[in-house]
């Protein structure tokens, strides 16, 4: 749904003072993160036990690399102009809506899947999906949507995409969140201690909630639902701004 999207919007109809630089948007991050990461923990402590015998953890982790690539190399050239052009309430309420109708589009043109398990996706569409990624980094552009969608265009069933989704955006929203620390580490204050510690906390819980959910849910209705959110708040959102 654009977690990056929605604090921008919220940021700017609340009149939002978050913590200098990035900080807060760091520790939503980092909270979500973790949740992933817990939520699959037997998961990844397999492929972690398995990576120096096991193929099929081999095959696994090298997917989720092969996926994330895209977005490394492309975020590492582009990061500058993306935060400093792309980052606006504008660009975020119009890509919501296209956003939206792509979804429609694809939930009824989409073609039948071929791959209905995550231990089915292969290297060389893992790095398909990860390129699909990358048009997240418009904000309003949900990367999970990017990845889902993109991979169900592939010839990926609904559970399986959504699934693979989610182990990618593990080292994802990792290098992010580590880039962003890295960027605003002189703004980093033990002021905001506890307003930081809220984001984290409420991004934790919001993402174990989701996470646990949302794969039940799409498998049985898809994603029109979501597509539908989308288009009314990005038209809400653009009469706002029309109005001021």
């Amino acid at each position: 749904m654009s977690s990056t999207g929605h604090l921008i919007l919220l940021v700017d109809l609340l009149g939002f003072r978050a913590p200098p630089g990035k900080v807060f948007e760091i520790s939503i991050q980092f909270g979500a993160i973790l949740a992933i990461c817990w939520l699959y923990r037997a998961r990844f402590w397999r492929v972690a036990a398995g990576l120096f015998g096991d193929r099929e953890a081999q095959r696994f982790a090298t997917n989720i690399l092969l996926g994330f690539l895209p977005a490394m190399v492309i975020g590492a050239l582009l990061h500058g102009f993306i935060k400093s052009t792309l980052f606006s309430v504008w660009v975020v309420s119009v890509m919501l809506i296209v956003g939206g109708i792509a979804i429609l589009l694809i939930e009824r043109y989409r073609p039948e899947p071929e791959v209905r398990h995550v231990n089915q996706i292969n290297p060389g569409l893992a790095l398909k999906i990860g390129l699909c990624q990358t048009v997240a980094m418009i904000p309003g552009v949900s990367r999970s949507g990017a990845t889902i969608m993109g991979a169900m265009l592939l010839g990926v069933g609904r559970e399986a995409a959504t699934e693979f989704s989610f182990f990618l955006a593990v080292p994802t929203m990792l290098a992010a969140t580590v880039y962003d620390l890295y960027k605003n580490w002189a703004q980093l204050s033990f002021d905001d201690g506890p307003l930081i510690a809220v984001g984290f906390v409420t991004a934790f819980l919001s993402a174990m909630l989701v996470v646990r959910t949302l794969i039940a849910f799409v498998s049985r209705n898809g994603f029109a639902p979501f597509a539908y959110y989308r288009i009314i708040i990005g038209l809400v959102m653009l009469a706002i701004l029309w109005q001021r």
